[in-house]
């Protein structure tokens, strides 16, 4: 049966069958090769766009930009101070005003009730660049470089280290179940994701043949991985107070040449960006010099290391987001 995603929102992986997530990795692969090959795919000549941006971003924006200029489209940028929403004007009010402006609209922000309301009142379709529990553009990416390195999804074991209580851990959670795949949380107890969740995770589970694990001890989490995940240790929005806290509950999580040594001489290392491998970064350096580290959550010697594919992944962002809005806003 043909895949028909016209006119639906983008606002978690929980929304889609494993088959339509399929298909739009198989289209941002197809859109990917069209563009290595020069080969223009602008059939959304026309349209219009709108980027709100309640939470900065670099490969977000750039992402949505490029993807849309590509397929043909204007794009209008929001940025935290060039929007009324949820100050001077209420969401819904957002949503119905520019519905009728816009063929679709971006939100990266906050709760995923405020992109849920947004898609709710909005005529168009809506696509989620992140909320402080969802960030499923970036699995889109981490699936199709995923595929791209090791060949397939299925059966593959991805094992997350550190917090996996927000969105990036519980959209790897998501993600992995509906595609068949073993997802290893690995974190302090009080850091795995919500009970709730997991619930849902494990009867997707059930459905697909994914397994999932939620482990304390990294050596034995990661062994026989071909993933090893890592993000940032403090999420965006959360106050600088609470490195102490996550310094010394996760620093044995620390992605290094012994965790990868551990498990296996193929296993490749992921990160949705930034990082903080090293000092060259003003929050890098100061916490750095604050307690002490030359880095948090991953070392700068697995970063760099032909291991890692964390600027595929980057790149994928754009080939992967320019297929929802192919996929949702075709003619």
């Amino acid at each position: 049966m043909k895949t028909d995603l016209k006119g639906r929102d983008f606002l978690k992986l929980l929304d889609f069958t494993p088959e339509e997530i399929a298909y739009l990795l198989d289209l941002a692969a197809d859109l990917k090769d069209k563009k290595k090959k020069g080969i223009p795919h602008d059939a959304l000549r026309g349209k219009n766009v709108a980027l709100i941006f309640e939470k900065t971003s670099t490969r977000t924006r750039c992402s949505f930009e490029v993807a849309a200029h590509d397929l043909g489209m204007g794009v209008t940028y929001l940025d935290p101070s060039g929007s009324q929403i949820g100050k001077k004007e209420s969401i819904a009010d957002t949503a119905r005003v520019l519905s009728r402006m816009f063929d679709g609209i971006e939100y990266r922000g906050f709760g995923q009730e405020r992109v849920e309301t947004l898609a709710k009142y909005s005529d168009v379709p809506v696509w989620n660049g992140l909320t402080d529990e969802f960030h499923p553009t970036q699995i889109l990416a981490d699936f199709l470089t995923a595929r791209e390195k090791l060949g397939s999804l299925r059966g593959k074991k991805l094992v997350y280290m550190g917090d996996a209580r927000f969105n990036m851990g519980n959209s790897l959670m998501v993600g992995c179940a509906k595609m068949g795949m073993e997802f290893t949380a690995c974190a302090p107890r009080e850091y795995f994701p919500n009970k709730g969740l997991v619930a849902t995770c494990r009867e997707i589970a059930a459905q697909t043949g994914a397994v999932l694990n939620f482990e304390e001890n990294p050596a034995g989490a990661v062994r026989g991985a071909d993933i090893i995940y890592t993000d940032v240790w403090v999420s965006m929005g959360e106050p600088e107070a609470v490195w102490a806290e996550r310094i010394a509950a996760l620093s044995p999580y620390r992605v290094d040449s012994a965790l990868m040594a551990a498990a296996g001489e193929n296993t490749i290392f992921m990160h949705c960006l930034p990082a903080y491998h090293d000092a060259n970064t003003e929050i890098g350096r100061k916490v750095g010099e604050a307690f002490g580290l030359d880095s948090l959550e991953v070392t700068d010697e697995v970063f760099e290391s032909d291991r890692s594919v964390v600027f595929d992944e980057a790149e994928n962002r754009m080939h992967t987001i320019k297929a929802v809005m192919a996929a949702t806003l075709r003619h």
